[in-house]
């Protein structure tokens, strides 16, 4: 028994502690930060009538939506590929897509803390976008660890991730 170990051994692989998440919902993450990044910056407009409640309404609708046409177009593509079809695998395709509007969640609630006027719409974006892009750079470092990379690697990833958010940001300011 003891010859049997020599000659199947396993295969060192680096491990990081905990479950590993599903690859799919990290991108689908990735995704809605910077989506619901880019809605908010685009639904605060200078000059016009703030609505922070109608914003974050329709960032959370976005995003839903996005959610469902994305699971959609994973269903559209498996049919092409294979022959799954029925209501029951487009809507767990669709609902599997739930990271994207979780990822929203966020901005949607610091726009809803300026419906009573506790800080300005403009004041809940620009934090929205501030703490979108740190979530991308954690995101970023916490996806390469898990993937069991160094830190050095791990921190470029992140860093990666973060310039996203801050290409959202920078084009925020000149824009307006």
């Amino acid at each position: 028994m003891h010859h049997r170990a020599h000659r199947f051994p396993r295969p060192a692989v680096p491990r990081a502690a905990g479950p590993r998440p599903p690859e799919p919902r990290l991108l689908s993450g990735v995704y809605g930060l910077v989506l619901a990044s880019a809605l908010a910056a685009a639904l605060d407009s200078p000059g016009e009538r703030t609505d922070p409640g109608s914003d974050a309404v329709w960032v959370l609708l976005t995003a839903l939506a996005s959610a469902a046409a994305h699971g959609y177009a994973h269903v559209l593509a498996h049919r092409m590929s294979a022959d799954h079809s029925g209501a029951g695998v487009g809507l767990r395709a669709m609902l599997a897509e739930w990271p994207v509007v979780a990822a929203a969640v966020p901005t949607v609630v610091l726009l809803l803390t300026a419906v009573p006027s506790w800080w300005t719409e403009a004041e809940a974006v620009n934090t929205a976008l501030v703490f979108n892009t740190l979530l991308l750079a954690g995101s970023g470092v916490w996806t390469a660890r898990r993937a069991g990379r160094g830190w050095g690697a791990s921190l470029r990833a992140g860093t990666g991730d973060m310039l996203i958010g801050l290409v959202i940001i920078a084009a925020n300011a000149l824009i307006k």
